[in-house]
């Protein structure tokens, strides 16, 4: 199974950060360019970047291009963040609505993130999430293939967490979290029906079985005007 040619040109930028042929803050080159080094075609770079954009690698500066992010204050929130859990307690309606969903090889990230062999699959599945019928988040999950059991797609997509623990008997009870800012492009303004370059907070997160192995990594893009973050110590 080969990745798709956008995980592939993921993988290779990441892999010039790691090794430091790009470093912290330095400006990439232009897409133009960067989609003639791999020769593909400038949505196909772009759906590269915004990847790696979601995992907090990359960081687009309106007017000025695409950057390595540069280290960032992190703040751990207390607690699981489930969506569905935070809308109900809010008295609002969740609902989900599923991009994709499909198994596939795991990105680098991916694979440092959930710790996994070469040879292990991940469920990756991007969804839109709603709030009384308005859309608050865009979201790419992904799940090792062997900690799925057998779950069904709709209990997935609606509410992943509910499932395991009640079907599958998981204990999710560590979590690992960090909260960064980044703004939407053309793609995600017209799924979350907002614009271009509107404010979006973007939430990474690591969840862990009681045994602290990985179950899934979470990369959520909200509208900041329609949703915030509160800590409490």
């Amino acid at each position: 199974m080969q990745d798709p040619i956008y995980i592939q040109i993921h993988n290779h930028i990441k892999q010039k950060i790691e090794t430091g042929q790009w470093q912290l803050g330095q400006r990439l080159p232009s897409e133009r360019n960067l989609s003639e080094t791999f020769g593909v075609s400038r949505m196909t770079l772009r759906q590269a970047i915004s990847t790696l954009a979601e995992e907090g690698i990359l960081e687009r500066r309106p007017g000025s291009g695409t950057y390595v992010s540069s280290q960032k204050v992190q703040e751990k929130m207390t607690g699981i963040t489930s969506f569905t859990d935070m809308m109900k307690k809010q008295g609002k309606e969740p609902s989900s609505q599923t991009i994709t969903y499909r198994l596939t090889k795991p990105s680098l990230s991916e694979k440092e993130k959930l710790q996994l062999n070469s040879d292990q699959n991940v469920l990756r599945m991007e969804r839109i999430r709603f709030a009384d019928g308005i859309p608050i988040s865009f979201e790419v999950a992904s799940i090792p293939e062997n900690l799925i059991g057998d779950l069904h797609k709709s209990e997935i997509t609606t509410s992943l967490y509910h499932a395991v623990k009640h079907k599958n008997k998981f204990e999710l009870n560590h979590v690992e979290q960090t909260i960064g800012a980044t703004t939407a492009n053309e793609q995600i303004a017209k799924m979350l029906d907002i614009k271009k370059g509107d404010p979006l907070v973007l939430l990474r997160q690591i969840t862990r079985l009681d045994d602290y192995r990985p179950f899934e990594y979470v990369r959520s893009q909200y509208v900041a005007e329609r949703f915030e973050f509160y800590f409490e110590r």
